[in-house]
């Protein structure tokens, strides 16, 4: 089996279908830790709905996709933050793909396309939670940096340079 990272369009099936369960798992981790229940549906659905991944599409943004011997296994974004900085979003590996070197592939395509929109520095937040995902970012050359932005879920902000 082998991996491909591939552009997706932000509101295909299998986008709608990778950020559905990214943003349930996410969710409901938030909730087990800090209220001893799972993300209510009605709330899940509100929040999907709310933040659709627009500003992941050309031009300003590019959604990849990982497939693992050709099945939908995982996403990242990247969108434009400023001028010469893009901010990584949404990168997630469906839990049976984990551990299967699919992660570093897709934040480096996710790289790869932010330099494709004149970035030269990428950031990004995380949760303390997020234990993998920190340690993920520190191994592939992410240092924890200054908050840039106010994300209420955000602890963690991290940076890297593209060039």
């Amino acid at each position: 089996m082998t991996w491909t990272v591939t552009p997706e369009p932000y509101d295909s099936p299998v986008a709608a279908a990778l950020w559905r369960a990214y943003y349930t798992e996410v969710s409901d981790r938030w909730y087990l830790l800090h209220q001893s229940r799972r993300t209510d549906p009605e709330e899940l659905e509100r929040e999907i709905a709310a933040q659709s991944g627009a500003d992941l599409a050309p031009p300003g943004g590019q959604l990849l996709v990982a497939r693992y011997g050709g099945e939908p296994a995982g996403t990242a974004g990247v969108r434009r933050y400023d001028g010469t900085t893009a901010e990584l979003k949404r990168v997630f590996l469906c839990p049976p793909m984990r551990g299967r070197g699919g992660a570093p592939l897709l934040v480096r395509a996710a790289e790869d396309a932010a330099r494709a929109l004149g970035a030269a520095r990428l950031v990004l937040d995380t949760r303390g939670d997020l234990v993998e995902a920190r340690a993920l970012y520190a191994k592939l050359g992410y240092t924890e940096t200054e908050p840039h932005n106010d994300d209420r879920y955000a602890e963690h902000w991290f940076a890297k340079s593209l060039i």
